[in-house]
């Protein structure tokens, strides 16, 4: 699968490959015994029942991709709408990190980033 990724990646993007400095592709396994919160294969950073759902989380506003740290924003399958093959997390993420800098940026910059 990684040579896979890597073929659509360098057919987008010529030169991608000869930048790779090198690969490491772990198996679930592996991959579970580093991380608690893929046991079972569970990809979307543990479960997805009711209780860990939209009103039921334990505290509003936890699924934002802001944090309380400056210039950390959370972008993994812990974060809002969660994991998959979508990437929303780390465009929630992006979008947000760019609006804090346009918001803190000289005026004559903030019309650059829109």
């Amino acid at each position: 699968m990684p040579d896979r990724i890597e073929s659509r990646v360098e057919r987008l993007a010529p030169g991608f490959r000869d930048l790779i400095r090198a690969r490491r592709v772990p198996a679930p396994p592996t991959l579970q015994a580093m991380d608690e919160n893929l046991h079972g294969g569970a990809v979307n950073n543990g479960t997805t029942a009711l209780h860990q759902q939209t009103v039921f989380r334990p505290t509003p506003g936890t699924g934002r991709p802001e944090t309380p740290v400056r210039n950390l924003y959370l972008a993994s399958a812990a974060a809002h709408p969660g994991g998959g093959g979508h990437g929303a997390p780390g465009a929630n993420a992006a979008r947000a990190a760019l609006g804090h800098r346009v918001l803190r940026a000289p005026l004559h910059r903030a019309q650059h980033w829109r």
